[in-house]
Formats: structure tokens, sequence, C-alpha cells
């Protein structure tokens, strides 16, 4: 009988609380870009007694990911993938943003989706950002972030940000593209539908992972994020166990097999408070 693999790809905060969550009993496969981070948390699971593998990944590039599928294959059938590879603001120019939290997530839904295992579903990490930023996304630029093929996914096609500062021009993208990120999810839904398997994403909020903080502290956004931490309904950072437990409500066959080519808020309440008004930004 084949094994059954959970991959995750992105091994900050978010990928490690879902791999601790999720990979107890099955072979679990743990893919990032940073081969020392990658090799670091593969070891403390290991002797967690955890059965680890790692594949490094550029989720920018389809042959790179078609190599982690067929890696993951090797050791069984896939059938929970769990996507949380990204750069924010703070950590990346907008065109890296683009390469890994836009195209890298188009890419990682057309590779995965053809050989998720029926049964199977997927969950991608957007972000509060895709609410709110991506707020000002017109109907064609939505149908661009949602179907256009791959190698066609340009910011220069969807925003106008000649002329901007760079922090807001980071910004800006990054909202840009993770909007995209829920629009893609929920196309593609019907894709891995003939799979018979599911596929739906998390916005988090302001979650207190090194890239939360990073973002925190930056002195460009400061002030939202501590309205967002502070002025939520929730009055409080989340963590990485609170998207983990998302994760897995949504990846489970029985709880969640009714929901796909959805996004998940896990926010404490930012949006909310945005849009009834009571939470402002600054």
């Amino acid at each position: 009988m084949s094994k059954s693999v959970l991959v995750v790809i992105g091994v900050g905060g978010m990928g490690e609380a879902i791999a601790r969550r999720l990979g107890t009993g099955r072979p679990v496969v743990l893919a990032d870009f940073d081969v020392d981070r990658l090799e670091s948390l593969a070891e403390s699971l290991r002797h967690s007694g955890y059965d680890v593998h790692t594949q490094q990944v550029d989720v920018s590039d389809r042959e790179s990911l078609s190599r982690l599928a067929d890696f993951s294959l090797g050791l069984g059938s896939i059938t929970a993938l769990v996507h949380t590879a990204g750069l924010s603001p703070a950590q990346a120019p907008a065109a890296r943003i683009i390469e890994v939290d836009l195209v890298g997530t188009a890419l990682s839904l057309d590779v995965f989706g053809t050989v998720i295992e029926e049964g199977g579903a997927g969950v991608y990490i957007a972000s509060v950002a895709g609410h709110i930023l991506g707020a000002a996304v017109d109907e064609e630029a939505a149908k661009i972030l949602a179907t256009a093929p791959v190698d066609e996914l340009s910011a220069a096609k969807i925003l106008d940000i000649t002329g901007l500062p760079d922090d807001l021009t980071r910004a800006l993208t990054y909202g840009y593209c993770k909007r995209g990120n829920q629009l893609r999810v929920q196309y593609a839904a019907p894709a891995w539908a003939r799979r018979g398997a599911r596929v739906n994403c998390i916005s988090p909020g302001v979650i207190a992972t090194a890239m939360g903080w990073a973002e925190f502290n930056a002195s460009f956004a400061h002030q939202a994020y501590e309205a967002m931490v502070n002025q939520s309904a929730a009055g409080r950072f989340g963590t990485a166990e609170d998207v983990a437990a998302a994760a897995e409500f949504l990846l489970d066959p029985v709880k969640a097999g009714f929901i796909t080519g959805t996004d998940l808020l896990v926010d404490g309440g930012v949006v909310a408070g945005v849009k009834s008004g009571e939470l402002l930004l600054g």
C-alpha cells in the first residue's frame, strides 16, 4: 500500500508548525530554497521521531518544482501539500516578490495539480494584504492574475507603480501578488477536482514568525501592523500554530471535504475591522 506523503514547501515558522502538527506517522518532504534552514529543521524533526526528507527548491522555476514532485512521488502518494513559500516587502525587492509569491504559487498549483492523489488536498498561504492592498484590483487585472499563463504573469500589466517610493512599491506589489494567490487558487480548484482533489488558501494576519516580526518592525509599515495587532477583534499577534490548525482543517477530507477553491482568513478579525471602519491602518 502506497504511503501518504505530506509535502511542505517553505520551512519558515508556519511551515515548521504545519510539519510538526501534520507529519506524524507519514513521510514528510520539506522543501525550501535555503538549504541551511531546510536541513536544520529536518534534523530537529528527525530527532523528534518524524520521517523527514528534504529537497532544495526554487518555486519560481517549473523544473525545480517538477523535480520536487517526482522526488515526493518516489516516497508514496502525495495526499497533502502545503505551500508557505513567500517573501515579504521587508525581505526582497518587488521583482523577486513577484517571482516567488505570484509566479511561484501559480507554478506550484500547475505542477502539483497534476500529481496530487485522488482524495488529497492542497493549501496555499496568501495574506490579509490580498484583501486590503489588493482590494483595488479591477476586473481586468483580476482576470490576468487568475488565468494568465504563468510566463505572462507580470505586475507591469497589473500595477502602475512607476515613480513610487521603493517601500510603497514593495508593499503594493506584495498585496497584488497575494490577491493573485487567492484568485489563482479559486480558478485552479476545478482542475484539481478533475483529479478528485481539493485546493484552498489561507490568508493570515500578523503572525509572530520571523517574517511577521520583520514586517512589524519595518518603519514604513510599523503603524499599520501595530494597529492590526492592537485594534483587531482578537487583540493579539497570531501564531504559527493558529495557521497550522487552519491548514489541518482544510486538508481533512471529512471535515473540509465540501470546501475547495476558497480563501480562509486567519487574521484575528483584521479585515472585518478594516471593512467596518473600526480598524484604521493610518
